[in-house]
């Protein structure tokens, strides 16, 4: 299969692109400058691969929650594809991408998004069942589905600042340094879904937000 897949949900934007078993990958860490990025990166891709948006099986991304700006621009960019090519988008939860890696595993999996004023973007799975939906959470309210003494695995972007702030909470927590690239995690996610005959994203489905953005909050005060 070809397909392209994007993570921007943080400042950290990570690209990929496949034909069949090769992948090229660019993970950016920018911050503010992947409107700017994201375009020229997806062309460059293609060109290594040998390959054009239009021959593409399918394209998929994170749908959130994450950074309001980066999850906006990948859906612009791929609607854009589809409505010009006819081309799906499938989308999955940010944190569920996160923790794919590890969701099978006997124990907590944690995934974790800074969501800044002392709370945490968080959901909770064990042996792939989600005990804790995805919310916006303080780190008290994420280790209480955990208990005080069972084993947990922090994971995501904002791991070693969650481990932080919560290993006196819970001292049997340990954290993941090193993530696999989310983008494989995204095209494992689509391709289940192909085989499943699960539906692609609608024209009205939009980014998943939790809370409301500082701009809003800003109206609302």
């Amino acid at each position: 299969m070809k397909a392209l897949a994007i993570d921007s949900a943080v400042t950290k934007m990570t690209i990929a692109a496949k034909q069949d078993e090769k992948i090229i990958t660019i993970s950016l860490d920018i911050g503010m400058k992947q409107s700017e990025t994201i375009l020229p990166v997806i062309d460059y891709i293609f060109q290594q691969l040998g390959i054009t948006p239009q021959e593409l099986d399918y394209t998929v991304l994170c749908l959130g929650p994450g950074s309001f700006t980066g999850l906006r621009l990948t859906f612009s960019a791929l609607k854009a594809i589809e409505l010009a090519h006819t081309i799906p988008v499938y989308g999955f939860s940010t944190l569920e991408i996160y923790a794919y890696p590890y969701i099978q595993l006997p124990f907590t999996v944690i995934p974790v998004i800074d969501a800044r004023h002392g709370k945490f973007f968080a959901a909770a799975y064990h042996s792939g069942k989600q005990l804790l939906k995805d919310g916006d959470y303080t780190p008290e309210e994420i280790i209480k589905c955990t208990g005080s003494t069972e084993p947990a695995l922090i994971c995501g972007p904002d791991a070693q600042m969650f481990y932080t702030i919560a290993y006196s909470l819970n001292p049997c927590l340990h954290t993941i340094f090193s993530q696999p690239a989310t983008t494989d995690a995204l095209f494992a996610n689509a391709e289940d879904a192909i085989m499943h005959k699960k539906s692609p994203l609608k024209d009205f489905d939009g980014p998943v937000y939790l809370r409301a953005s500082e701009a809003e909050e800003a109206l609302k005060g």
